[in-house]
């Protein structure tokens, strides 16, 4: 861990060359006058919208829409199988069944089952004008993968085959900040805010009518982005006995989030916790860190660190753009690289290279980096991966 000093807070990172811009934002952070002792960096940090992704802020009293970020409840689970071995015929079967019932990138199912509507979160209490209105779309958007960095994955490790999924609440989650960001400026300037607008990191006072309404259906977005991959995986397990003759069993589903903010108490003090690209890592909390396309992913255990917030990264972290990954990765190169792994993978032309490996930090790296936040129970090799 090494510190930055700015004008404010102290700033932590856990990450050996953490871009200029992601400490630029960070240093941002660190003058807000309502975060609290110091702003973390975790190893996969890259820049984001007014708040680093990989970052963690502690806050009192207000809530910030974008340190939480666009896909609310965004975050990853896991399912280790009974399976210890799977063809490459059988793989294709099952990978040919997800793709007929889990909607990829922008599509969404035609209308919505029993089941979709059974497991929709209950509407907060309060007000929830954001919730209301994409009420009907969300239904629809149940049990559907999304595109950009999502992906589902079948994996090996530890003897035994699984299925891991990154997936969030959708277009639902988006709504909810945008909206509820424009609330935050509105009050900001109403109020002459010390905040800079430039920053994009508006806040809501807890105690309003707008930062409880906020809360509110930012919980409903992490309860939908958590029913949303439940579904997804309950029809993933589906596909594996409707592909394999042998009747598979499943292990208890591993789920951990990534974008949020949470009441904590740190240091003596009641405050909330941002986690924008980061994880939960509390003393024995297992979690899910995924690395790139092709490359290894790890179940972990949190080790409790406080000088993180008890926190740990939520991936590999880009180190390019995605436009910079396309113009600069060499397609048959990174086909090669997953090719050569025997994986079967969803880099099919120049505009897929965005999620190449090649975009990404090295995930062993980045393991290592954070070394006293987490420890490693299991390390899993991609086999299939099917990305929004």
């Amino acid at each position: 861990m090494k510190y930055h000093h700015g004008e404010g807070l102290i700033i932590k990172s856990w990450c050996e060359n953490p871009e200029e811009g992601a400490i630029a934002q960070a240093k941002n952070l660190a003058r807000l006058p309502f975060a609290f002792r110091q702003i973390c960096l975790m190893p996969d940090t890259h820049v984001g919208y007014g708040m680093p992704i990989g970052g963690v802020m502690a806050t009192q009293n207000v809530v910030v829409p974008y340190a939480v970020g666009v896909d609310i409840g965004c975050g990853m689970c896991a399912v280790r199988t009974s399976l210890t071995d799977i063809s490459i015929e059988d793989l294709k079967l099952i990978l040919k069944g997800i793709r007929k019932v889990i909607p990829v990138g922008f599509n969404k199912h035609a209308g919505y089952s029993y089941q979709e509507y059974v497991l929709m979160p209950p509407s907060p209490c309060l007000e929830n004008p954001v919730v209301d209105r994409e009420f009907g779309n969300a239904l629809v958007s149940l049990g559907t993968l999304g595109g950009g960095n999502h992906f589902i994955e079948i994996q090996k490790g530890d003897g035994n085959i699984w299925i891991m999924i990154h997936s969030g609440s959708r277009n639902l989650g988006k709504q909810v900040a945008d909206f509820y960001n424009k609330k935050a400026i509105e009050i900001n300037e109403r109020y002459f805010s010390r905040v800079p607008k430039a920053w994009q990191l508006a806040f809501l006072p807890v105690d309003s009518e707008e930062g409880q309404n906020y809360i509110a259906e930012m919980q409903y977005c992490v309860d939908f982005a958590f029913a949303n991959r439940s579904l997804m995986m309950e029809r993933i397990k589906a596909c594996f006995n409707e592909g394999i003759d042998d009747h598979v069993e499943f292990g208890d589903m591993i789920n951990i989030a990534h974008n949020y903010a949470r009441l904590e108490n740190h240091f003596g003090k009641n405050v909330w916790i941002h986690r924008k690209g980061a994880t939960s890592a509390r003393l024995g909390e297992i979690g899910i860190i995924p690395g790139s396309q092709g490359t290894s992913s790890y179940i972990v255990e949190g080790l409790g660190n406080p000088e993180s917030f008890m926190s740990c990264s939520h991936g590999a972290g880009r180190k390019m753009g995605r436009k910079e990954a396309e113009r600069t990765l060499n397609l048959e190169e990174e086909q090669k690289l997953l090719d050569d792994k025997g994986i079967l993978h969803s880099v099919r032309g120049v505009h897929d290279l965005d999620e190449a490996n090649g975009a990404y930090k090295d995930i062993d790296i980045v393991m290592e980096e954070q070394k006293d936040l987490v420890k490693i129970i299991t390390r899993l090799s991609p086999l299939a991966v099917i990305k929004g």
